[in-house]
């Protein structure tokens, strides 16, 4: 099938768009139901006092903090000459569902693959793009709950504070220089890089995650 053409000079395969779409969905419901307190009475809970503002707020927070740091590993990806597409991991998305549902969360939607020859540098800079993506959001939240508590509107200012340390967490968590995660990537190509980046990502999503910013 034709590639959707939705940034300039990248373009996304029906596939990809509808791997996208659904592990979009599934964390939002996955995070609507942590956030409710997890179990089978949060979801309770939602069908009786209504689940489209919880989940439209998982959606705006959790889910695009997610799908937003694989596209952005795309498209540098694709700036360096790659040929790159995201590709859902559905047991991981049950996954993240049923451990909702069992009252903690464990979310990994999927990974960007790619191929295609890379400097050290390059690799570097394209796993560094999700975590810094997410630190952008963090910082486009942040105004949203000032205005959220201005105008006295708890969904603004729940959406913020959810918002800034769900993706501070996503951008430390990534960073950890372990396994599969973007920071042994980055650490592989500038230990400096990493360690500007993380040190400081870190201390803010722990300060965000101690006093209980966004829950």
């Amino acid at each position: 099938m034709a590639d959707v053409p939705l940034l300039s000079g990248v373009s996304f395969s029906s596939k990809e768009l509808q791997d996208l779409l659904v592990a979009w969905i599934a964390l939002g419901v996955a995070f609507a139901i942590f956030f409710a307190g997890g179990g089978q009475r949060a979801v309770v809970g939602l069908l009786e006092g209504g689940v489209v503002g919880p989940l439209l707020l998982s959606l705006l927070t959790a889910g695009m903090g997610f799908l937003l740091h694989e596209v952005a590993h795309k498209v540098v990806a694709v700036r360096y000459g790659q040929i790159a597409e995201f590709r859902a991991d559905y047991g991981m998305l049950f996954l993240a569902v049923v451990s909702a549902l069992a009252g903690f969360i464990f979310a990994a939607p999927g990974a960007v693959y790619h191929r295609g020859r890379l400097t050290p540098r390059e690799h570097g800079l394209i796993a560094l793009a999700g975590p810094a993506t997410n630190v952008a959001l963090a910082v486009l939240f942040l105004p949203l709950f000032f205005v959220g508590v201005l105008l006295g509107s708890e969904f603004l200012a729940l959406s913020g504070s959810r918002g800034l340390t769900i993706n501070l967490f996503l951008a430390a968590f990534n960073m950890l220089p372990f396994g599969p995660l973007d920071g042994k990537t980055v650490i592989g190509w500038s230990k400096a890089v990493f360690a500007a980046f993380f040190v400081p990502t870190l201390v803010l999503a722990l300060g965000a995650l101690f006093v209980g910013f966004g829950f």
